[in-house]
């Protein structure tokens, strides 16, 4: 009866307190991992060789910003083991100051022009160190609040640290709108660039401070208490128990990396690319659809909540695929309704707000961190990681490629939704969160 009323409570002041540190210090930390993305261009020039294509450049750009994505499993396979042996609030901590560290120093790195092929090479290699900071991040974020959380608001607590990680990407868009308003192009190229990854690194030392206001899950103390932690190594029980959670988890992330890393990182620069749309104008389109993100993210986890993760895929996504499809075929014709169509399809990218309820619902607490973290980080590292790349060479044959490859996604997603709905009753799919 405890269990059950336990399980039917609503929010108190201690959750909410818990949900606002997580959501603030998971914000601050993912602004650190994809502020890269806002300075692309500018890092493009100033990284590599001046003589070498443009198209070349930009691929060997984003290459760099794939390899934090291509780091994020080993990162976050590492920090899960331990999450679940040891506790979720340290590696919740440490994952922060793995990040601020090269943060502020990509800040300080000396650019091509200074110390030739070692300037890229230093790049990439902050970047591999940022993104296996950020593969224990997301992951134990959704593990801290979802065992933190009463068991009937586990989509919304999931989706508003969903939420507050976009809000990470706000920011970045925001100091990336001012220094195109505040800078030239010559001072942003000479030195401005830098200020973003040093605002960075302080931003890390805050939610670093934050995160000493939390405390452990009560799930993993019940764990600890009863002597039920996980016997041998969490990754070996995972993959060969629950491999069916496994595959479910991964097209769930690869559905929440690509909507992600198309509509809102890439999408930026494909307006100035491809459309010639002012960098201002993109970047304020672009804040205004992540603000629209961040409030489809918390309604996809009331939704789920409330109605089913199935229902809540197949429409979440069938509005996705519309409205994405609309958004990049209308632009190619005229960039007057830059602005409400870019935050409309941003509204409907929120459906990634519910993704995190399908994980930590697929696996046992005694090894949900491992699960949960192994399935996110491999599947976003090739969808995450490999996307740009693939879109930057799809875009030399087909201009509508980031529409398109969005649209077969939502297809994916939809079918995901059906399969949840029609597995609705099977225990084996779907693992109390408490």
């Amino acid at each position: 009866m405890l269990d059950e009323a336990a399980a039917k409570r609503s929010l108190s002041k201690q959750d909410c307190k818990t949900l606002g540190l997580a959501s603030l210090g998971g914000a601050l930390e993912f602004y650190d991992f994809i502020i890269f993305v806002f300075f692309a261009l500018v890092l493009g020039k100033l990284f590599f060789p001046p003589d070498i294509p443009d198209w070349l450049r930009q691929f060997q750009t984003f290459g760099i910003f794939a390899a934090g994505y291509l780091a994020r499993p080993l990162g976050g396979i590492i920090m899960a083991h331990f999450g679940d042996l040891l506790g979720r609030k340290r590696m919740f901590t440490l994952s922060i100051l793995m990040m601020a560290l090269p943060t502020l120093a990509i800040g300080m790195l000396p650019t091509y022009s200074v110390i030739g092929i070692w300037a890229p090479l230093g790049l990439l290699a902050l970047r591999i160190l940022q993104g296996a900071a950020i593969g224990g991040e997301v992951p134990g974020a959704w593990v801290f609040v979802a065992e933190h959380a009463p068991a009937r608001h586990t989509g919304l607590a999931c989706s508003l640290i969903t939420s507050g990680l976009t809000l990470g990407i706000l920011l970045g868009s925001l100091i990336a709108t001012a220094m195109n308003q505040w800078f030239s192009a010559t001072e942003l190229a000479a030195w401005a660039w830098r200020i973003p990854f040093l605002l960075g690194g302080v931003f890390g030392l805050v939610a670093m401070y934050l995160r000493r206001w939390l405390q452990e899950t009560p799930v993993f103390n019940a764990l600890k208490a009863q002597k039920n932690l996980a016997e041998e190594l969490p990754l070996k029980t995972v993959l060969r128990e629950h491999r069916v959670s496994i595959a479910l988890s991964m097209l769930a992330t690869w559905l929440l990396a690509v909507a992600i890393v198309v509509a809102i990182l890439m999408t930026p620069t494909y307006l100035q690319k491809q459309f010639q749309v002012l960098p201002v104008q993109a970047l304020l389109a672009n804040s205004l659809a992540i603000i629209a993100l961040s409030m489809g993210c918390v309604v996809a986890g009331i939704s789920v909540d409330r109605l089913g993760s199935g229902i809540t895929f197949m429409v979440g996504c069938a509005l996705l695929g519309v409205t994405s499809v609309h958004f990049y075929h209308s632009m190619a014709q005229d960039t007057s309704l830059l602005y409400p169509l870019y935050a409309l399809m941003g509204f409907t990218v929120g459906i990634v707000g519910a993704v995190p309820y399908i994980m930590v619902r697929a696996f046992p607490a005694a090894v949900r961190f491992s699960g949960l973290s192994f399935s996110y980080n491999v599947a976003y590292a090739f969808a995450g990681g490999l996307t740009p790349i693939l879109l930057a060479l799809w875009l030399k044959v087909d201009p509508m490629a980031l529409s398109h490859y969005l649209l077969l996604l939502c297809v994916l997603g939809f079918g995901m939704g059906l399969y949840l709905l029609l597995q609705r009753h099977n225990p084996a799919l779907s693992h109390s969160v408490h």
